[in-house]
């Protein structure tokens, strides 16, 4: 049987990995074009016995015509992927759709498809490509220091979309996110004495996530809610040896988020501190009755604010925010109210 085929495979799985489909109809082929000797299925089908060559032609007219005019009187197969020639392959999947009689019969068969998460192998390759020599000077200048500011930015911008419901900004901002994740492994990729990639990076959170929920993985009973979130604690400290409840929490964190981890895990484990030894003061209910400020005492109070707020259940970081906004947008409206009083006052 004579026709043209379009091989459609994914220049993200590796080469050989084909459907059982695409491999039958290769070797039932008589002819396989692809754009150029470079395509990445050629050294793979050379290995299997087949052959695999660019179409002849000055034009992509020309090349289009041979692979058509040969599909008159044989199986023709074109390896259509990332890596062909785009222009050629359109002009080639147009006969697919021809009137019947202008070209020979045309079909597709799916070769291999990108599985979830595939193109974040293009994000690795286009790091690859920046750092690489012939690369970007500003790229290559970077060390896991000087990022540091950029990756506080990301984190900063993405809660700000996820706070405005801002789907689209949400995209983004994880993509900006994400970026820092890959450039931070890649520097990690070219340590010397110590060196680790993006898939050190993946298959060491892989293994924690598998570790931490037996309940899926193990077949492990999961109880309720609560009884969850102690084993994964107790997990964790036995993965890094902890003997405090306080190990492992960042005391370089903003001083709210930090008094606000510092009760939950207290609360978690059963501890209370009491007022004005590290625990906080009760919230003070009327202004005129506090005493003079000191750092000790607002401090005291603010962890007390904070303690407050964790039991009712309130992400005390979350509320600040949404006050330091409304706040923000009280100072705007008092602005423009001053503006406009200004501008009638100035009138003549």
């Amino acid at each position: 049987m004579s026709g043209l085929i379009l091989l459609a495979t994914s220049a993200r799985v590796a080469p050989g990995l084909l459907s059982w489909a695409a491999w039958t109809t290769l070797a039932e082929a008589d002819e396989v074009y692809a754009a150029n000797g470079d395509h990445a299925w050629v050294a793979a089908l050379a290995e299997a016995g087949i052959t695999a060559t660019a179409p002849p032609g000055q034009t992509v007219r020309d090349r289009a015509d041979f692979v058509t005019a040969r599909a008159h009187s044989r199986t023709v197969v074109w390896l259509a992927s990332a890596g062909a020639d785009p222009e050629l392959t359109d002009r080639l999947a147009a006969a697919a759709v021809a009137p019947s009689g202008r070209h020979a019969p045309a079909w597709t068969v799916a070769g291999s498809w990108d599985l979830p998460g595939s193109r974040l192998l293009d994000l690795v390759a286009v790091m690859d490509r920046l750092r690489s020599p012939g690369g970007c000077p500003w790229d290559a200048a970077q060390t896991h220091e000087s990022l540091l500011p950029y990756l506080l930015e990301e984190a900063y911008e993405t809660v700000e979309v996820i706070e405005n419901a801002d789907l689209a900004g949400l995209r983004e901002e994880l993509g900006d996110l994400l970026l820092q994740v890959v450039f931070h492994a890649r520097l990690g990729q070219e340590h010397q004495s110590q060196p680790w990639s993006i898939d050190d990076v993946a298959e060491g959170i892989v293994n924690k996530l598998v570790s931490r929920h037996p309940h899926v993985f193990a077949g492990a009973d999961p109880g309720d809610e609560q009884a969850l979130e102690l084993s994964w604690e107790a997990l964790k400290r036995a993965e890094k040896g902890r003997t405090s409840v306080i190990d492992g929490v960042p005391l370089g964190q903003p001083a709210l988020a930090l008094a606000s981890k510092l009760v939950s895990r207290a609360a978690r484990a059963g501890l209370e501190v009491p007022a004005g030894t590290g625990g906080g003061a009760d919230a003070p209910a009327d202004g005129s009755a506090r005493p003079a400020p000191s750092p000790e005492l607002v401090g005291e109070q603010l962890l007390g604010l904070v303690a407050w707020a964790q039991a009712a259940g309130v992400d005390p970081e979350a509320a600040l925010r949404g006050a330091s906004r409304r706040y923000a947008d009280r100072l705007r409206a008092l602005e423009a109210g001053a503006a406009a009083a200004a501008q009638i006052a100035s009138a003549p």
